[in-house]
This record gives structure tokens, C-alpha cells and sequence, in this order.
């Protein structure tokens, strides 16, 4: 006997919808054809102990799967259910009425009982929209795939419960969730707020305008001065996810099965710090079968690299054109596959290797030309790519012990929204541009005109303190940030004058 049930492939953060035939006949042995990868092949030991254990029948005659379209690869172990319900439906051990309706998906123990898969989600959207009437997949995912209004999500939580629900036996009823209530409660859900950091202001100023117009922002300081501390209590200050951002950040997570089990939709903008010996597949995304990497898994959050100059050289070097970009294509020789990635950098370093070059009290115990050295392991190219340079200076103790509380991250966030609104206005005629750290040349020429006065601040700043040429665009864009902070429809000399001072590694007596 014929039977189709259907199942569904991840690529990249989107579905293929993946139909699964099962074909019983007179004869003996297992054939299990369409690309399927070692753990699909595995399955058929799993199937075969789930169905013992569950008091059903193995059918000791020749099964032939296909698993169709054939020239797409299928990975894992999420397809153990889908076989095991085509091959009891073909052997009439299961009603198979109900098979063309729902996408059926989910690991199998040798209890029979249903594991976690990944990409619950956006499986969840592709059979919606390819008309499926629900979903059926295990517990731990329902929640997930609840998100998707419109599909009826049946979380089970074994095999047998599956196939009592086919042959009408139970009834499951589908997981509802109102995604809208539970994302706007969990808004403001943060860990960490910036009320806790003891002195600092200056610092919290420059991640203040960093947030306004989502600058890449690099931290330089000895240890112990609150690199780490400040950098993690950025995502608070942010504004807040839309619910179109919250879906994009959560498909990635689903596809790289970081949700963990019940969960829902992401409600708070990623925080992601990775250790530095990750490799160049780990942060950017690959392997033999691509999944996402940590530039990804960021997606409308805070990158955070700690020791900077401890990465890598080549690791950093690719994430250089997804910063750019804000999407990084994972090529292979059959396919594609393509992950956002716009995030915002914000990367810490001591200044030397022994930490206290410029430390107010510590002499620095580093050779002459050592400090160079550190700084020159991250190259320039990485560098034009961060906006604002901050020098962290240890917290007084006068500061430490007082008990005078800081700045909310509320309040904090409240004027970066107010920003953030100016620019959405600004570019509302520009496609993919949403704020000023994403202006063009053309763009700042038009955006950042400056007076005279602050032609001749920036002048003398570029010949006295031997910044760069790379740091002029870089200036206008940070002083257009701080402007509209201030609401002010022009850059003041102020606010190029603040500007200036966060191009700290663009001096050239930094490090001699």
C-alpha cells in the first residue's frame, strides 16, 4: 500500500515543504532513498524500537521510502516521526484520512516518546502557507510554532499519542498562545540595567549615542574598570523589538535550536558573547551543513567581543562585509544559503598586553613598541568599521561606595527612541537605511552639513591630534547622532567637538 505524509526541510532561515513516500509490498529489507543524511538513515533502528515498545507492528515485508523532492539534502533526526506515521499508515495501522492535512515532524527515543527538533517555526510559517490545516510536532516545540496564527499546533508527546489522535482515539487540543499579550509583557524583561553602574557617566554617554544611532563602539581599558559590565546592559537601553524584528531574531534561534524548550517569541534584542577561540564558522556561520553563526544569532542585538586583539585575525576579518552588508552567504557546491546579520559590534581590549597603558596609578610594564604591537592585531579595515572609540578609566572609590544610584536604563532609552524617530524620518525615502550609523558619503553630504566654525574644530583636530582621514566620515556620523540627541536640526560645534573625542585609537601618538 501507497501512502504520503509530509514533512519539511530548513534552508537557511526559510522551509521546503518535503513529502515522504511510503511503499509496502510483498518482499523483505528497507530502502530509504531521496538524500537523506546518515541520521535519517539511523532512523529506521529508532522507528523500529518506538513501534515495539509502543505495542505496535514492525511490517516484516519490503518497505520503500522516497523522500521527495530528491535532490534536496535531508539532514537530522526531526524526520523520525514522519517515517514511522507513513510506515504505520501504509501497513493500515493508522487511519490515513488525516495525513495530507498536517506536516508531521519529530525526533524519536526508543520509548517512542517525541524530542525537541529545530526549526519548529519556520516550518510552522511554510505549512501555513502552503494551505496545511496544522502541525503536528513534539510538546517541548508547540509553543514555538504557536507563534504562526492561522495552523493548528498538535504537540504530543510520544508516538503513541500521535497515533490515537490519527485514529480519532484522543483528541490533543492545539496550543494557542496570543503572541501580540505575551511579547509586549516581556518587552522590558532585562537582566541588567544601567542604575547598577557606579560612576562611569562618561562612558554610559557614548553607549547613549551608540544606541541613538546603532554605532559600532569599541571599549579600551585596564582590567576591572566595567568594560564587560557596561557592554551587557547595552540591549536595555536600545529601543524596544517590533514584532516584525522579534519574528526575524526569533526564526534564527528556532533554526539554530538556541529556544530551548516552551519557548516563544524573542522579546528582548539579542545579547551574544562569544569566547575568543571561536572559529570563523562559529561566528559568521557554516560547516558542512551551514547553520547560523553568532553574527546571526545577534540579529538586531549586540554583538560583544571581549579581548579584542585575543580573536583570531582571521576570524575577525570575515565578519568585516557582513558588517556591511548586514547578510552573510554561506556558499556550497550544490546551494546557498543566506542569514541576516545586522547587529550592532561593541568590542572591549585592554590597551596593552599588561592592561595599564595610561592607567592613572599602575605603570604600564610593557616594552617600548608592545603596545603597537597589541593594538596592530586588529586591522585597520576592522577598525574603520567602529565609529566610537571610549577610554574606560577605573571607578574612583569615592564613586564605588557611594550610594547615590545611577540613571535607569528606562530613562536612558526613552531619549535613544526619541532619536531613533528623528532618523526614521530622515530616511524614510531610503530603502534599507534606518539610522545614521548607515549613511552613505553621498548621504553624509547631504545630512551632516557643518558651519564654518566646525569646519575649522575639525581642521585643527585632524592636523593636532593626527587623526585619520578614515575618521572624518566617522565624525559626521557620531555629531549627527549626538545633534539628534539634542534635537537639534544642526550639528553644532559641540556636538563635533564630542565626536572628536571618541577617536581615541585614530591618534597618532596612541600606543608610542
Amino acid at each position: 500500500m501507497l501512502v504520503k505524509t509530509y514533512g519539511s526541510a530548513v534552508v537557511g532561515v526559510n522551509a521546503l515543504t518535503i513529502t515522504v513516500e511510503v511503499d509496502i509490498e510483498a518482499g523483505v529489507n528497507f530502502f530509504l532513498v531521496g538524500l537523506p543524511d546518515n541520521a535519517v538513515k539511523e532512523s529506521q533502528q529508532r522507528i523500529e524500537a518506538a513501534l515495539y515498545n509502543n505495542d505496535l507492528k514492525y511490517p516484516g515485508k519490503k518497505i520503500v521510502i522516497n523522500m521527495a523532492p530528491a535532490d534536496i539534502r535531508k539532514e537530522g533526526s526531526a524526520y523520525d516521526l514522519t517515517l514511522a506515521i507513513g510506515i504505520l499508515a501504509a501497513s493500515e495501522q493508522v487511519r490515513n484520512a488525516l495525513l495530507e492535512q498536517y506536516i508531521i515532524m519529530g525526533e524519536l527515543s526508543l520509548d517512542g516518546e517525541l524530542k525537541p527538533i529545530k526549526g519548529a517555526l519556520v516550518i510552522a510559517i511554510e505549512a501555513r502557507k502552503q494551505g496545511f490545516k496544522g502541525f503536528i510536532l513534539p510538546a517541548a516545540n508547540a509553543r514555538e510554532a504557536a507563534i504562526v496564527n492561522d495552523l493548528e499546533i498538535i504537540g504530543a508527546e510520544s508516538l503513541r499519542q500521535v497515533v490515537d489522535f490519527l485514529n480519532g482515539k484522543i483528541k490533543i487540543e492545539p496550543t494557542v498562545i496570543n503572541t501580540r499579550e505575551e511579547f509586549y509583557q516581556r518587552l522590558n524583561e532585562y537582566e541588567y540595567d544601567f542604575a547598577d553602574v557606579k560612576g562611569q557617566e562618561n562612558i554610559k554617554r557614548a553607549l547613549e549615542i551608540a544606541a541613538a544611532g546603532s554605532h559600532n563602539v569599541i571599549l579600551i581599558g585596564p582590567p576591572g574598570s566595567g568594560k564587560t559590565m557596561l557592554a551587557r546592559r547595552l540591549p536595555s537601553i536600545l529601543p524596544p523589538l517590533n514584532l516584525q524584528e522579534a519574528l526575524e531574531t526569533t526564526k534564527i534561534h528556532s533554526v539554530a535550536g538556541r529556544l530551548g524548550r516552551n519557548a516563544s517569541l524573542i522579546s528582548v534584542r539579542p545579547f551574544r558573547a562569544p569566547h575568543h577561540t571561536i572559529s570563523d564558522a562559529g561566528l559568521v556561520g557554516g560547516g558542512t551543513f551551514p547553520q547560523p553563526g553568532e553574527i546571526s544569532l545577534a540579529q538586531n542585538g549586540v554583538l560583544f567581543l571581549d579581548e579584542l586583539p585575543e580573536f583570531k585575525r582571521s576570524v575577525l576579518e570575515v565578519m568585516r562585509q557582513p558588517m556591511e552588508d548586514r547578510l552573510v552567504t554561506i556558499s556550497r557546491a550544490k546551494h546557498s544559503v543566506e542569514y541576516p546579520a545586522s547587529f550592532m559590534l561593541v568590542a572591549a581590549m585592554n590597551p596593552c598586553p599588561c592592561g595599564y597603558y595610561n592607567h592613572p596609578d599602575i605603570p604600564c610594564t610593557c616594552a617600548p613598541g608592545q603596545v603597537q604591537k597589541y593594538l596592530n592585531r586588529i586591522s585597520g579595515p576592522l577598525l574603520d568599521r567602529i565609529d566610537i572609540h571610549v577610554e574606560v578609566t577605573p571607578v574612583p572609590f569615592k564613586d564605588l561606595a557611594g550610594q547615590r544610584e545611577g540613571e535607569k536604563s528606562a530613562v536612558i532609552r526613552k531619549r535613544v527612541v526619541a532619536a531613533r524617530k528623528i532618523q526614521e524620518e530622515r530616511f524614510k525615502n531610503f530603502p534599507n537605511i534606518y539610522c545614521n550609523a548607515q549613511m552613505t558619503s553621498k548621504m553624509i553630504k547631504t545630512f551632516c552639513p557643518i558651519p564654518s566654525e566646525g569646519q575649522t574644530i575639525l581642521r585643527i583636530a585632524m592636523e593636532k591630534l593626527g587623526l585619520s582621514a578614515r575618521a572624518y566620515d566617522r565624525i559626521l556620523k557620531v555629531s549627527r547622532t549626538i545633534a539628534d540627541l539634542d534635537d537639534s536640526p544642526q550639528i553644532k560645534t559641540e556636538h563635533l567637538a564630542e565626536a572628536i573625542h571618541y577617536r581615541s585609537l585614530d591618534r597618532e601618538n596612541w600606543g608610542k
